[in-house]
């Protein structure tokens, strides 16, 4: 089990290319992620849904995807609440305290998909979710070290130098684990190395005479790499400075958006300059304006108002500007939006844009 000592730590890069390594050497090797929380999702070969970090391990392990690779998602729909996605079918919806009590339900879910992956592969590669370090999180734990407890899992700690305080990160994080989780971290990895190596190699000695532990790996960081993300928009492109015109495209980063890595075909581009444009920033002129998905289509229909964006869209149209609305974005740009039963928010209803008839 790869686990990390921060979200974003490299755990998804490293357990992708780990599978692309095992399969290169002919072993059966399939990638499995106890529980995921990610609003960008994949759709697998069977019809359901699992984290897309899920879906481009097995593409690294030549496998198609599978809902046993990722059998619990959560899919924030609020702040405290999620849509919890069981073996890729939408089961129920659940705020944070009630899905605590639902994990050991959960819990079988995860242990029926590792049982079977076990049966039809040589090498199950974990990753973890975050940090196994969240001490209000311990009970009834499913995504760290309750799932590699419950299965008697070795794990691998990988930590983040590039953020900087790599090894507080590593030394506390084992120290905040109970004596049979520590004994169960058998090395570390150091990712997003820079510089001379030769400089960091007091630390790394330092840290295996402190913890005991030996450090596996130094991992370089890889410029311009581009892999889906779980999470985070990213927001960086590759340099594009050839002077060539581009076309321009700007993105409203939504507080519920969903699947934002459909924008990672245009953001890698040469011949596109795509922005996401954040709360606050000003809107600037563009070619084309793309609403994107949304978990919580009303909530962010008002937040797009209050930001100025419904202004913006109707004199970006009178100018010859382009729009492109991506599911719940297509949603906005309709009449009226009816959620009656309240299954993104508040039940109601709420005016769209009004730019098309439906």
């Amino acid at each position: 089990m790869i686990q990390g000592t921060t979200s974003d730590a490299g755990k998804s890069t490293v357990v992708a290319g780990l599978c692309r390594l095992l399969a290169r050497a002919a072993v059966r090797v399939v990638p499995f992620k106890p529980q995921n929380m990610a609003l960008n999702s994949a759709v697998t070969a069977d019809g359901g849904e699992i984290g897309r970090a899920q879906a481009l391990q097995a593409q690294a392990a030549g496998l198609a995807s599978h809902t046993d690779m990722n059998p619990v998602l959560l899919k924030p729909s609020s702040d405290t609440g999620a849509q919890i996605i069981i073996h890729g079918r939408a089961r129920l919806d659940l705020d944070a305290r009630a899905y605590h009590e639902y994990k050991p339900v959960a819990m079988q879910a995860v242990l029926a998909s590792h049982r079977r992956l076990c049966e039809g592969y040589d090498v199950v590669l974990v990753e973890g979710a975050g940090s196994p370090a969240e001490i209000n999180l311990r009970e009834r734990d499913i995504a760290n070290m309750g799932f590699a407890e419950a299965v008697d899992c070795p794990v691998v700690l990988v930590a983040d130098i590039d953020r900087g305080g790599v090894f507080a990160h590593l030394v506390g994080t084992l120290d905040c684990l109970s004596p049979s989780e520590r004994a169960r971290v058998k090395g570390f990895i150091i990712n997003r190395f820079r510089g001379d190596l030769s400089l960091l190699e007091p630390g790394l000695d330092w840290l295996r005479e402190r913890t005991g532990k030996p450090v596996l790996g130094v991992l370089p960081y890889l410029h311009g790499l581009h892999l889906d993300a779980e999470d985070a928009v990213a927001a960086t492109q590759s340099a594009k400075d050839d002077g060539a015109p581009r076309l321009r495209v700007i993105v409203p980063v939504l507080p519920r958006i969903s699947n934002h890595t459909d924008f990672d075909a245009l953001r890698a581009h040469p011949r596109v300059d795509l922005r996401w444009i954040g709360p606050g920033t000003p809107i600037p002129p563009a070619d084309l304006i793309v609403l994107p998905g949304s978990k919580s289509v009303r909530a962010d229909l008002a937040f797009l108002r209050e930001q100025g964006w419904e202004r913006a869209l109707l004199r970006h149209l009178r100018y010859g500007g382009k729009v492109v609305g991506i599911c719940g974005g297509m949603q906005m740009l309709g009449r009226r939006i009816e959620d009656p039963d309240g299954r993104e928010g508040a039940p109601g209803g709420s005016d769209g844009l009004g730019l098309l008839d439906f």
